[in-house]
């Protein structure tokens, strides 16, 4: 199918999880056993087919550590959080791995090490902003959760955002003028933030990540795209899909790496978005494809939410070919 024929498809508390006197270090035991994930209309998969991993776990601004198992997708994983804490899982914004701090290069994604701390950080102070756009271009990298909460990823130095000090890299973006926009995905924001008009005000609701007395430091321009982001320090990876099997895999290869963070920026240069579980999908997706044609076709079957622009899908591709070569 030549790529301009492309079309967008249709869219009880358990306080016994808790560790005592446990130092901070992740820790995780268990074998390889693959699970299904419970997609679109599937049931959840039975107990004994999920992979029987041990992941230590505290929330972010201060708790006793907790240990999750029995999750095969980060919804599931938020929901064995807030059983361990006592909270409601809405309260989880996002998670960090090997840190407590508000560490962009650190989120948790796709994918977690089996020896990977894992930090949860919750609802805090809400705010509410109104801004001024005088460019295009307000200086913004969206991502979100997989949950269904989209949060500031990256503040671009100078721009109209790098202005406005009370945003900070990990605010969760509820509302844009006034419309609610929780459950929207990140590329869906990036674009309406983008096509709000120019040398007009506009208001964000935003809510900002709980943190401890110790956390309260000048704000981060959050993660540098040019920087290495590697995915967990655990021998092997866990690999969450939003659809698909989750499993346990081999920490990723130099390929895997270099071709997923290119990816990713790609994505930030056209959507305004990181989003490393997608840079993967898409890297897994086109590395035994034969054309660009052959791997448009598998990224609609994969990923047909999305529409990419064609020039996109293109320069992923060669993205991914220089990689497979050694040329990035």
């Amino acid at each position: 199918m030549p790529l301009g024929l492309r079309r967008k498809k249709n869219k009880s508390r358990e306080s016994s999880n808790l560790v005592e006197n446990e130092e901070v270090g992740g820790h995780a035991t268990g074998s390889s056993v693959k699970s299904t994930v419970n997609g679109a209309g599937l049931p959840p998969p039975p107990a004994n087919l999920r992979p029987k991993l041990v992941f230590h776990t505290q929330l972010a601004h201060g708790s006793p550590t907790g240990r999750i198992e029995g999750f095969t997708n980060v919804k599931e994983l938020y929901g064995k959080i807030a059983d361990t804490f006592n909270l409601s899982p809405p309260e989880i914004l996002f998670c960090t791995l090997n840190t407590h701090k508000i560490d962009m290069e650190k989120l948790l994604g796709g994918q977690i090490g089996l020896e990977d701390f894992i930090f949860a950080h919750i609802k805090g102070i809400k705010k509410e902003v109104e801004v001024f756009k005088s460019e295009e271009a307000l200086g913004l990298t969206i991502t979100d959760n997989g949950a269904g909460y989209a949060f500031i990823k990256r503040i671009k130095e100078g721009s109209v955002v790098d202005n406005v000090k009370v945003i900070s890299v990990g605010d969760h973006i509820e509302c844009i003028n006034g419309k609610n926009i929780v459950g929207t995905r990140h590329y869906e924001v990036a674009r309406m933030l983008k096509e709000l008009p120019k040398e007009q005000k506009f208001t964000l609701k935003l809510v900002e990540p709980m943190k401890a007395f110790e956390m309260l430091e000048p704000r981060s321009k959050g993660a540098k795209p040019a920087s290495e982001n590697k995915l967990g320090t655990g021998r092997g990876t866990l690999r969450l899909r939003a659809k698909g099997p989750a499993t346990v895999e081999e920490v990723p290869t130099e390929f895997e790496e270099k071709a997923v963070k290119k990816v990713d920026d790609l994505l930030e240069s056209y959507m305004g978005i990181r989003d490393t579980e997608l840079a993967a999908t898409m890297v897994e997706v086109g590395r035994d494809k034969k054309n660009p044609d052959e791997f448009a076709m598998a990224l609609d079957e994969a990923l047909g939410d999305f529409a990419f622009p064609d020039e996109f899908v293109f320069d992923v591709w060669g993205a991914i070919g220089d990689a497979k070569q050694g040329r990035l």
